[in-house]
């Protein structure tokens, strides 16, 4: 109950500093020109961008604040710890995208240094269940012992990167983000619920996922109030960064880390579809959104932009921006 009254505070202070510096990162350079609206571009009112930054600030005070009222063990201290840095790594990497637009190769490197804190930190089984059908030949389990934090190392790379390409609409970015972290929280409820014993490390575990995921959806709820269609900021690569480290941190220390990729459905397909673009065997433009019709105010399907809101466009047809993002976020 601690955690959640800090959320809500968290949520409402969150609120407060958007509507405060929106309008002096614009005044800065930090904004962007809605490219899916009607107009000129050039005429277009900026819209204040990295706004991210606010929202990862107040969720990460607050969470090193938890570490007065929580009373963790030197253990779980540890593991605390080497969260914050995680996320404080990805959220400067984030913000220097922001401001000096980094090549992929540097989106690739910087959340890999990041991880490093995460998988030291771990100190939990590296043994995954055999399927039934291999369980007479390899028994019911088996330990894959390094590859396992090669594994769980290009979780933290995937997610830190899969929410940052799966963008382009008007409250994608936050939505996709506040959806996965519902579902993580009503996880961590549900094994907490199943564990009968209030002591055992599964409960150990999902509470301490959940010190740190109530916050963070609280403070991306504020964030969603200003970036829904039509946006009023735009959250920039500081908070698609933190998002993702965010993820991979719960689902990493929380032992829940196979899990966690069922969440990412949508953006492991987009990653997929996304693929040829990205390791250049296909031609990969700046912006791959889809194209808006002047006339008609709605968006369409550009053949060759390899994304899942593509994808989706060309299956079901145009639509207008909100009802789009709407229909993407409840898939």
């Amino acid at each position: 109950m601690l955690t959640f009254a800090k959320s809500v505070f968290a949520f409402w202070i969150s609120d407060k500093l958007i509507v405060t510096f929106k309008d002096q990162l614009r005044d800065k350079g930090l904004f962007g020109r809605d490219l899916n609206k009607s107009g000129i571009q050039k005429y277009k009112k900026p819209v204040p961008e990295a706004l991210g930054i606010v929202i990862s600030i107040v969720f990460l005070v607050i969470t090193i604040q938890q570490q007065v009222t929580l009373g963790f063990t030197k253990d779980k201290l540890i593991e605390y710890n080497a969260s914050i840095l995680a996320i404080c790594m990805v959220v400067l990497l984030g913000f220097v995208d922001d401001v000096i637009d980094l090549k992929w190769r540097h989106k690739i490197i910087v959340p890999t240094v990041a991880t490093f804190p995460l998988l030291v930190a771990y100190n939990g089984l590296t043994s995954v269940v055999v399927p039934k059908m291999l369980r007479p030949v390899l028994g019911n389990f088996i330990n894959l012992g390094p590859l396992y934090y090669l594994y769980m190392g290009n979780i933290a790379i995937f997610c830190t990167n899969a929410i940052n390409i799966y963008a382009g609409i008007n409250g994608l970015e936050v939505g996709q983000s506040f959806i996965i972290g519902l579902f993580i929280m009503i996880h961590n409820i549900i094994e907490i619920f199943q564990s009968k014993d209030s002591n055992s490390d599964v409960t150990h575990q999902h509470m301490f996922s959940l010190t740190i995921i109530i916050p963070f959806l609280l403070c991306t709820l504020a964030l969603l109030k200003s970036n829904k269609f039509p946006s009023k900021v735009f959250v920039g690569d500081t908070f698609c960064y933190c998002a993702g480290m965010t993820f991979a941190v719960v689902g990493i220390l929380g032992h829940f880390s196979k899990t966690l990729m069922l969440f990412f459905i949508p953006q492991l397909l987009n990653f997929f579809l996304s693929l040829p673009q990205l390791i250049g065997i296909i031609a990969c433009p700046r912006h791959r959104l889809p194209k808006f019709n002047q006339e008609t105010y709605r968006l369409e399907c550009v053949p060759n932009h390899f994304t899942l809101i593509n994808a989706w466009l060309r299956v079901f047809g145009p639509t207008n921006e909100k009802e789009l993002c709407n229909a993407l976020v409840v898939f």
